[in-house]
């Protein structure tokens, strides 16, 4: 750090000493090696701005001008990882006209008044930077501007009334911001606009202003997620030269204005996920000449597709997720250019054009969730270019065309329930590209070809609920990237193939309802990845082999009618099983002892030969035999024991009951109910019993009770204040505020979110007080990611998990009225339903943000867990959503990595140290969990980048929660909601229904 400042100083009394005593670089030079002193340069893209040089025009991201004095004129240091704040000094450079620093880590806020001084300024670009503070108000009086772009920045405020009279500004861009206010009506004063992009601020709601119908000059217009409400005004109409309007994820009302219907050079519409309705205007397509891509997707549109728009040169038309209805018009595949058709879920009709994809390179069909009947169009792929075809659930019928056969571009074919029949195509089988094949719910015969061998791509074989037949060739086994292979309902026959066992990745086979037979290929060890092996209701026999425990991940296990037999093998203790069903086969001898509970009974009926400590099972006189004689030898130790040790155990019993019956005496509990509640305080009390205890933590026991409806809710019943004052210092009880049973009832009682735990009611006496929440069947994210389930979460349900806590704490900071931090957000403060969505659990620490002081309180102690806690707040006890922020960015890198937020293998650093220490000298693959499919290795790579950001050490670097949930969103996840970016905008390709209409990532 001393030679850091010394060199600073050498180089800032270069500045002002003259350049002919000391060196022979010119004074611009010297400029940008003041410049330079301000940023952290890691990746060293400033080393060669050498003092020794006479210009700096050979400097990385310099250029000079052509003139004898060589002056620069351009400085482009993009992406180059610099940190800092803006270095205003390069103002001084007289005839700079170019300035970029896009995505770097330029912070603070920006100097106004010395960026007024960039008189030469024609470009500037700071987008992707961590700027902060208003939007630089002086920065309209650089009379040369014609580029200004601030996207992705945390600029606040409203637009400035100055932005109004720039005077040669063509492009403004401030994109992902926290903008506030409404969008003025002034900006259509810059008549010189080219393009105008707000994108994705959260401003208040408001309407398009129809000012901006006057700035004739304009070919972009985005206002994507601005908070619009209203109706398009017609004004946009006079924009005779709008290429691109873009007014997506807005609340806007009405139809499509006639108007737009002039504009000739409109070369892109999107509207989609508004709330638009009624319908597109039939008339004034024709005059459309020059549209090109449609995009008017997820909205409420009715009526049919308009002929006047099919007829168009079209290259892209997207109209899914309305209610359109009618049939698709034959125009539509006169198009030379259409390489993108998307109509899913919506009332179409009829049948698809027959020359649909041969006038044109057709890339992505989708038209699933229709009404659409009819065959295959044969010319889908007449061009070679198709990638993804996807027609599940309509009433298409007839066979595939052999034409498809020969198409090896295709990478997803989605062709389920509909009323297809017939044999598949042989060279159909084995496209050597395809990822996802899926034909499920059809009525297609013959078997499968061995041309799959060629399907090297293959992840997805779906082939469930058919008339398939024949056995599976031993070709399966040349598919190493397979996943899954479900072809249930079916019916093949035959054994399993033997290279079966060379399907290493496999995760699910799922077979039952076939005809198989034989047993188990050898080697099935080698399905290390295996999670689900349904095989029941078939004709296999033989022993189930005893690698069967070696499959550590295993959580599904049906083998069930069919005529196995042989002893089951013990190993299949080392299995966590969330189903098991081994019924109605010919196992004899014992059930291994883990199984050998009543709750298992069901997983053993049929097996008359079977025996266990499970009433009903046993019908073998010569075990049963042997069991009585080891019962009766048994029964007179036990009455030794029960002779000695009875009447304590009486006396215990008693003095249990009496507690008890003191405890849950009725007349004295008080309920609160937050939510209509189908249960009375007496069932709750009459299950408070030690064999329902769930858990136990620092604030009490955690209760499952089972209500007589059949829903189960969680208790907790917190300690009594004899013990927190065993355990806790007086400084500690003091902050629990009534043990944090008033901050969980405040908190909760007042909050309706889906990812917030619900609390249905408190129960309180003088001795002792409930909290009723919500139960949740998977437990705490802790306990299941830290444990040997872990293996269950996969990375689409640990995408899930993160983004539902971040909405649940989005909510809490931004939606609560006062926000609420949450002080002690932790992976065992997450709870998981059965689906595994997320809840924000435990508000026993939870505070109501003080407006008034900006969001900040003092607190007299440390709140939170070891691992999790910020590190401002230990040493300044001062407490903000920050806080919460950097806890939830703990948590995000226990996703990623599967390791505790503080192990011993870290030494003395924690989690986030860890992460960035191993980053910053090695691969990311060190530090990415290892049971993660490699596959999700972009979106786990930007999820963790999301981790960083919000256990920045300076807080004014962290996200807020709400852009927390947009960066989420952004990245998407495949089997779950994606958003993917598409040409600068965000487009929906994948759903929880698992029914991923759209495009791959």
């Amino acid at each position: 750090m001393h030679h850091h400042h010394l060199r600073r100083l050498f180089l800032l009394l270069l500045v002002f000493l003259s350049p002919s005593l000391i060196l022979s670089l010119n004074k611009e030079g010297l400029y940008l090696l003041n410049a330079k002193l301000n940023f952290d340069d890691p990746n060293a893209v400033l080393s060669n701005w050498n003092p020794d040089d006479d210009t700096p025009c050979k400097w990385n991201g310099i250029v000079c001008d052509s003139s004898a004095a060589a002056s620069v004129v351009s400085l482009d240091l993009s992406s180059s990882n610099l940190s800092g704040p803006f270095p205003t000094v390069l103002c001084r450079l007289e005839n700079l006209a170019f300035i970029s620093f896009y995505d770097n880590f330029i912070n603070s806020t920006l100097p106004d008044d010395d960026l007024a001084k960039c008189q030469a300024l024609e470009h500037l670009d700071l987008a992707q930077n961590y700027l902060t503070g208003s939007l630089p108000r002086r920065v309209a009086e650089l009379t040369s501007l014609k580029y200004l772009d601030l996207t992705g920045n945390n600029f606040s405020g409203d637009i400035p009334a100055s932005y109004g009279t720039f005077q040669k500004l063509e492009v403004l861009a401030l994109v992902e911001n926290l903008l506030e206010g409404t969008i003025p009506s002034f900006l259509a004063n810059v008549s010189t606009l080219k393009m105008l992009n707000l994108s994705y601020n959260p401003f208040s709601p408001g309407r398009i202003p129809p000012e901006l119908g006057n700035l004739t000059n304009l070919e972009v217009l985005w206002l994507t997620q601005t908070n619009l409400v209203g109706e398009i005004p017609d004004s946009l109409g006079r924009l005779s030269r709008l290429t691109d309007l873009d007014l997506a994820y807005n609340s806007l009302v009405g139809s499509i204005p006639s108007s737009l219907t002039l504009l000739k050079a409109l070369f892109q519409l999107e509207l989609y996920n508004n709330s638009l309705t009624g319908e597109l205007p039939s008339g004034g397509w024709s005059n459309m000449t020059s549209l090109r891509r449609l995009d008017a997707s997820t909205n409420e549109l009715t009526g049919t597709i308009p002929a006047e728009l099919c007829e168009l040169p079209l290259e892209s038309l997207n109209l899914y997720e309305n209610n359109f209805h009618g049939e698709l018009p034959d125009g539509i595949a006169v198009s030379p250019n259409l390489y993108e058709l998307k109509l899913f879920r919506n009332q179409l009709s009829g049948k698809l054009p027959s020359n649909l994809g041969r006038n044109s390179a057709l890339w992505w069909i989708d038209v699933s969730t229709n009404n659409f009947s009819g065959q295959i169009p044969e010319n889908l792929c007449f061009n070679g270019a198709l990638e993804e075809l996807l027609m599940l659930e309509n009433m298409f019928s007839g066979e595939i065309p052999a034409t498809l056969g020969e198409c090896r571009s295709l990478l997803r074919v989605r062709l389920g329930h509909n009323n297809f029949s017939g044999e598949v195509p042989a060279g159909f089988w084995g496209l050597p590209h395809v990822s996802l094949f899926e034909l499920i719910g059809n009525s297609f015969t013959g078997g499968i070809a061995k041309t799959i061998a060629r399907a090297s791509n293959l992840s997805q074989l779906i082939l469930s609920e058919n008339k398939f037949s024949g056995t599976v060739p031993d070709e399966i086994g040349f598919l190493e990237n397979l996943l899954e292979f479900s072809g249930n309902d079916n019916k093949f026959s035959g054994s399993l193939p033997g290279s079966m066992v060379n399907l290493g990745q496999l995760v699910k086979l799922d077979l039952h309802n076939n005809a198989f037979s034989g047993g188990f290929p050898n080697g099935i060890q080698s399905w290390k990845k295996l999670n689900e092996l349904n095989l029941g209701n078939n004709y296999f026999s033989g022993e189930i082999p005893g690698g069967i425990g070696e499959l550590s991940v295993l959580n599904y296990l049906d083998l069930s009618r069919n005529g196995f037999s042989g002893k089951i093998p013990v190993s299949l203790q080392n299995l966590k099983l969330n189903r098991l069903n081994l019924s109605y086969n010919h196992f004899n001898g014992h059930i291994p002892p883990d199984y050998a509970k009543e709750m298992y009974r069901d997983s053993f009926l049929g097996n008359s030969a079977l025996c266990g400590d499970i009433e009903g099972l046993c019908n073998n006189k010569e075990i049963k035999s042997k069991g009585y004689i080891w019962f009766f030898r048994t029964l007179i130790v036990l009455a030794v024991l029960v002779l000695i040790f009875g009447v304590v155990w009486f006396y215990l019993k008693y003095k249990k009951f009496n507690d008890v019956k003191r405890t849950l005496d009725r007349s004295k509990w008080t309920l609160m109910s937050f939510h209509k509640l189908g249960f009375s305080e007496s069932e709750i009390l009459d299950a408070l019993d030690e064999d329902n205890v769930i858990g136990t933590g620092a604030s009490g026991k955690v209760y499952k009770v089972v209500l007589s409806s059949g829903e189960a809710v969680a208790v907790k019943k917190l300690w009594g204040r004899s013990k927190l004052s065993d355990e806790s210092s007086d400084v500690e009880r003091g902050n629990r505020k009534d043990d944090g049973f008033d901050a969980e009832v405040d908190t909760l009682g007042k909050i309706r979110h889906k990812n917030i735990v619900k609390l249905w009611c408190c129960c309180t006496t003088m001795e002792s007080k409930l909290l009723v929440y919500e139960y949740m069947p998977n437990g705490s994210l802790g306990d299941l990611l830290h444990s040997k389930k872990s293996g269950l979460l996969d990375w689409p349900i640990r995408y899930k998990i993160a983004i539902d806590a971040a909405e649940g704490l989005s909510y809490l900071h931004h939606d609560c009225v006062p926000p609420i931090v949450h002080r002690d957000v932790k992976s065992n403060n997450i709870l998981l339903d059965a689906e595994y969505g997320a809840r924000v659990a435990d508000f026993g620490l939870a505070k109501v943000v003080d407006a008034i002081g900006k969001g900040t309180k003092s607190m007299s102690v440390i709140a939170g867990s070891c691992g999790y806690i910020a590190p401002e707040y230990a040493y300044t006890l001062r407490v903000n959503e920050k806080s919460d922020i950097y806890s939830f960015g703990v948590v995000i890198l226990e996703l990623v990595t599967g390791k505790l937020p503080i192990d011993p293998e870290f030494g003395e650093k924690d989690l986030v140290k860890w992460v960035c220490s191993t980053l910053d000298q090695k691969s990311v693959l060190c530090v990415i969990d290892p049971k993660l499919d490699s596959c999700y290795k972009d979106e786990v790579c930007r999820v963790l980048n999301i981790g960083l950001l919000c256990t920045s050490p300076l807080p004014i670097n962290r996200p807020s929660m709400r852009r927390v949930v947009k960066m989420m969103q952004e990245i998407g996840c495949r089997g779950l909601p994606k958003n993917v970016a598409k040409e600068g905008k965000l487009t929906p390709y994948y759903y929880e229904d698992g029914s991923d209409h759209g495009s791959v990532a």
